[in-house]
């Protein structure tokens, strides 16, 4: 016979020991499984074109590059005309497929720039759309002591808020006139763990999981797939690492992964690494709240102190 307090420590233990299991069922059902059983949504049936925005560099063009493989035609958005020439000849040489660029500045969240993108894309059936472009710090840094902060944090909030809501607002009536449709949102870790010297890009990438959660609940039973992506660090140029790691992939790495959580998960990292990294963060949060933060802060400031080392030693 067990005493009380044992059968306490009993049902208790039971409650952990399920709550382990289900999470480690669904990591392997999600990571592994579904994968593998290619039960994730088929890109190239919801339309003959994709849109991708911030599409020259880094997970977007990951992203165009990898849609292009599977034969979809691309329409690659961002800011700079000579690098979307660069890429849309890769991808047309190399893919067989057609490409339409459009350049576009998204820090102008203005309904005159939206209106010209609206315009180049009437008419055009599109199955597809990455809201990848956005903008970060250029180093982690304290909210009032960012160089030219008005300007700064103003230009994020557009250009990861803003453009997420206006270029869904544009192409999601198409995707629900035909019934079905996939809207990739991609957000950040920052969103799920604390981002102390990076409060006004984490809060922003907060905005897109919200918004992709809300979104996929109104839209699921349409036939449209309204995923967020948050992943961790992936050596690009915004992250400012050069070398790939197992911990912070390259780019295609990175997308080939996540395009097989499409339809599996509707928020993800989309990279079993970053999913454990923050895991531990957030069972180091639920123990202690006060470590978990000063940790993140202090791997902040380290890297901001880096950053300001090389600035001084470059000038």
């Amino acid at each position: 016979m067990y005493t009380p307090l044992e059968k306490v420590g009993i049902f208790f233990l039971s409650v952990v020991s399920f709550q382990v299991a289900r999470t480690v069922i669904r990591i392997l059902y999600n990571f592994t499984i579904a994968p593998t059983m290619k039960m994730y949504t088929n890109v190239q049936e919801m339309g003959r074109w994709a849109v991708i925005t911030g599409a020259t560099d880094g997970i977007g063009r990951a992203y165009a590059e990898a849609l292009a493989k599977q034969g979809m035609d691309v329409v690659l958005i961002s800011r700079s005309q000579v690098n979307l020439d660069v890429v849309s000849s890769e991808l047309e040489r190399n893919y067989n497929i057609r490409t339409k660029t459009i350049e576009a500045d998204f820090t102008d969240d203005s309904a005159e720039a939206y209106n010209t993108i609206e315009k180049q894309l009437y008419g055009m059936e599109i199955g597809i759309l990455v809201n990848n472009v956005g903008m970060s710090y250029p180093h982690p840094e304290y909210f009032l002591d960012l160089p030219n902060c008005n300007r700064m944090h103003s230009d994020i909030i557009k250009c990861n808020i803003a453009s997420v809501t206006n270029m869904t607002q544009i192409l999601l009536p198409q995707m629900v006139e035909r019934g079905k449709g996939v809207i990739i949102n991609v957000s950040s870790t920052a969103a799920l763990i604390p981002s102390p010297l990076l409060t006004v890009y984490g809060a922003s990438k907060a905005y897109i999981q919200k918004f992709s959660k809300d979104l996929a609940c109104e839209y699921g039973k349409r036939g449209i797939v309204i995923q967020c992506i948050l992943p961790g660090y992936i050596a690009t140029k915004m992250s400012k690492i050069k070398k790939s790691t197992w911990m912070a992939p390259a780019p295609e790495v990175f997308v080939r992964k996540a395009l097989r959580t499409v339809g599996v998960q509707e928020a993800t990292t989309g990279y079993f690494p970053h999913t454990m990294m923050v895991c531990a963060i957030n069972v180091m949060e639920n123990i202690s709240p006060s470590f978990a933060r000063w940790l993140v802060k202090r791997t902040m400031e380290n890297i901001r102190a880096r950053a300001l080392r090389r600035a001084r030693n470059s000038s």
